[in-house]
Formats: C-alpha cells, structure tokens, sequence
C-alpha cells in the first residue's frame, strides 16, 4: 500500500510551521529526522519543521520511491497580513497603506528597543493596526480625540469588545501618539469604561490535592504542583531553568517577570524532592520543562492541555484555570495566618491594593461571623 503524507501550514508557539502528516512509519520517521529543526507535535499528532523556501521541492526528493507527497493545501492557502484577518462578527476595515505598516513597524521597534514585555508589544501593536484602519481615510497624523471616542462607540461597543481591551487602546494610543509624533492625545477627556472588580476564584486544598494529584505523568504533576506550591504564574513556569533552583538554599529565583522583576520565593522539602526526581527523570537541557525537542520550551498550550487532562480525572466541574491554583496558594497562605505583605511579596505584586484582594475570599474570618439568623 502507497504511503501518503499530507503537508499544510499551521501556526506553532507563534512561528508558522510546515506540518506533514501521516501514518506511524519507522522508515518515514527517520527520514523526518533529517529535516532541520524537525520536531514531533503531541496535541497536533504530526510533526512540524522550518517552512522555508524551496521546502516542498526538498521533501519531494527526500520522500521520492519512498511516500506519496499531499501538498494541495498549500495552494488553497491565500495568506493575509495578520492586521488584515478580522474575526467573525467584527465590521470590514481598510486595509493598511505601505506607509501605515512602516510607521506600525518603526512603533513596534521602539517598543522592542524600550524592553517592553513580548504580550505588551503584541497588544499595543495590535490595537494601534485597529485603530489606524478604523480611522481610515484618515492618516494618523490627523487623529484627534474624537476619532478615539467615535471608535469607542462605532466599533468596541458594538462588537462587544471588553472593558480592559478599550483601556488598552487608549494607553496603546497615548503612547504611540507620544513617541511617533511627538504630541499628546488628551487621555484625560476619554472616558474610561468602569473598572471591574471581580473576586478571584479559589479552589479549596482537597480540591488542589485531588488536581495535583490526577497526573501519573511525573513531568505534569510537578508542573501544576509548582505553580500552586510556589504560586507562579504560567510565563514564570515555563520560562524556568535549573540554574534558578537552589536546593541548598531552599530557594526559588524567578527572573525577569511581570514588570521586570525578580523574585525569590522559599520552597519546601517537599517541593525540592519532587524536582530531584522530574529532573533526574527527564534531564532537561536549557529549559526546566520542555516540549518533545530537547532545549524546545514547553508551551503554553500544552501546559493547558495537561490542566485540562487532571481536571478530566477529578470530579471538580468548575472551569478551573491554571491561575486558580496562584489565587488558591495565596487565599491558603492568607488563611494560615501569613503577613500580607509577605504575600505581595512572594506574588510579585507591585501594589499592596492587588494583594488585599485576597481577604475578600478568606474564609478564616468570614466563618467566624455569626447571622442574626441563628439567634430568632
């Protein structure tokens, strides 16, 4: 029987990949093997490699006598700049001028030359590209502030776009208007949408045992232990190296987080033992977890595939997050009786506001309130 491999274009950890598909073959694997920066995808079930050019002239002659090459999807692709596909629901917008995506990228240069965090650099960005095509036929040079408050109504409100993303339009434009064209937009006369003040959900410790303790997999189940044991957020687990481990120490060192910050949190026996076990088990090269490719960071995604797989196990049926389990370490640590400001600390908040959010979700003195109910 002819072997066939079908080979389409995907997005992957936020580089496009060519993908190629096809049954489990040891001789086809091997082949794979030799591609540069061949790698196996888990949750896509195939693997991936560098889509460069002259790529399928390459795979044709490596795979020549051997498979069948399926390469149709790739001529029905018809690629768009990504500030020209617009999600379902949302108004057409003008396209980008030539001299519009030169001054989007001169913006987003400063903002990489500025160290801005990666997500910062895409939101701004990615707001910016709206805003500009919105405004269109105007250049923008000739934005006022009327333009922001006509796009507030005519386009955020009725595509029910969120209270924070509107904030971060707003501080998207202040900035590009500040750097790029040397003036100010008058933030002050834009209305800002009320701020939201939700409580943060907090799973009770047996329902963080029952999670934690769902994965047989030695990798998974020290991941989600060491975001709830040391309350990390996800960037800060993925982006860990075995150098920030000081077990002599009894230390957790977390490098360059949110706001550009470093942190030191203590780490239990407990926490180190099971590390000295994933890391003698697995032996990572750069990263402290990684993908299926030695030295190739552990994605995101995958990190909440393997959530999603441990709440599968438990009976727990709230749409837990992997933030849950920070919110819950901090709740718990409250609850113990711990110092807020030890906390803030320990959670990197740069305000001591952020934190006391916490008491609103402690039980500790809300159980000791008596009703007036009991005493009729």
């Amino acid at each position: 029987m002819e072997k066939h491999i079908k080979i389409f274009r995907k997005s992957h950890q936020g580089n496009m990949r060519l993908f190629l598909e096809f049954a489990f073959d040891n001789e086809l694997i091997g082949l794979v093997k030799t591609l540069p920066g061949a790698c196996w995808s888990r949750s896509n079930k195939a693997w991936h490699i560098d889509d460069e050019k002259q790529v399928v002239h390459t795979l044709l002659e490596l795979f020549q006598g051997k498979a069948w090459i399926d390469y149709s999807a790739l001529s029905r692709e018809n690629p768009k700049p990504e500030e020209e596909r617009l999600k379902p629901g949302r108004q057409q917008l003008e396209i980008l001028s030539a001299e519009d995506k030169e001054i989007l990228a001169g913006f987003r240069s400063w903002m990489e030359h500025k160290r801005y965090s990666i997500s910062t650099i895409k939101t701004y960005s990615e707001a910016i590209s709206t805003f500009v095509r919105f405004i269109k036929p105007k250049s923008p040079s000739e934005t006022t502030n009327a333009d922001m408050v006509r796009f507030v109504h005519d386009y955020l409100l009725p595509n029910r776009l969120s209270f924070s993303y509107q904030n971060q339009v707003i501080n998207a434009a202040k900035l590009f208007y500040r750097k790029v064209y040397s003036r100010e937009m008058n933030i002050e006369q834009l209305e800002r949408p009320l701020r939201e003040h939700r409580l943060p959900n907090v799973l009770s410790k047996e329902e963080v045992g029952a999670l934690l303790a769902a994965h047989g997999n030695v990798k998974h189940r020290t991941m989600l232990s060491l975001i709830y044991a040391c309350g990390l957020r996800r960037s800060e687990l993925l982006n860990l190296k075995p150098a920030d481990i000081e077990s002599n120490r009894g230390l957790l060192i977390i490098r360059n987080s949110k706001g550009r910050k470093d942190r030191v949190i203590p780490i239990s026996g407990k926490v180190i033992e099971m590390l000295h076990t994933y890391y003698n088990t697995y032996k990572p090269a750069i990263w402290m977890f990684e993908g299926q490719c030695a030295g190739e960071q552990y994605s995101e995604q995958s990190l909440q595939s393997v959530l999603k797989q441990a709440i599968a196990k438990t009976k727990i049926s709230k749409p837990v997050t992997l933030h849950w389990l920070r919110h819950s370490y901090a709740t718990h640590l409250l609850e113990a009786g711990t110092d807020l400001r030890f906390i803030q600390e320990l959670l990197g908040h740069k305000s001591s506001k952020t934190t006391e959010i916490y008491t609103h979700v402690s039980t500790t003195s809300l159980q000791k309130i008596k009703s007036p109910f009991d005493d009729m």
